[in-house]
């Protein structure tokens, strides 16, 4: 089962891609999709579009997981992201793949134990996690493994599915 995960976001896209095979996860694939600041929000859009498209299209993901948002001190932003993650979830969608969206709180949870981890700890489990040499860079690409880790963890339709196979 590949599982593609997603933080959203519009100056920086994460996805990470993972396989799960009975209870070993391992990462496939990261990387971040980039935009350029000045750029008008719709060629943004469109950048984010087109390159997640490809990466679907190329990748070929069982499932989709992506960040559900959450709090943002900045409504300006949450905004851009919440408009960023609906580009992504059109990717998805159009592809026929199954979606599943996990709170910040819940990737903290299924990774570490305890939902008000740090970030460096939440890295470090996808580095073990995943049997890496070093924490995936950006954080934008590991926070998108960590969000496909949860879901591979916590799933129970992933969990039938894979028995089913």
């Amino acid at each position: 089962m590949k599982i593609l995960g997603i933080d959203p976001g519009t100056g920086i896209m994460g996805w990470g891609l993972v396989e799960k095979t009975n209870s070993q996860v391992r990462a496939l694939k990261y990387g971040c999709i980039r935009t350029k600041p000045n750029t008008p929000k719709m060629e943004r859009f469109i950048h984010i579009y087109r390159t997640l498209c490809a990466i679907i299209e190329k990748e070929k993901p069982d499932q989709v997981a992506i960040e559900e948002l959450f709090f943002f001190k900045n409504q300006k932003t949450i905004i851009s992201v919440a408009e960023a993650r609906g580009v992504a979830l059109v990717c998805a969608l159009k592809s026929d793949i199954p979606v599943f969206e996990y709170t910040p709180l819940q990737v903290k949870q299924a990774l570490t134990g305890y939902g008000r981890a740090e970030k460096k700890q939440v890295q470090e489990m996808v580095k073990v996690v995943c049997h890496l040499d070093h924490c995936p860079k950006p954080d934008d690409a590991a926070d998108a493994l960590a969000i496909a880790i949860c879901h591979a963890q916590t799933n129970q339709k992933l969990a039938s599915e894979q028995v089913s196979k």
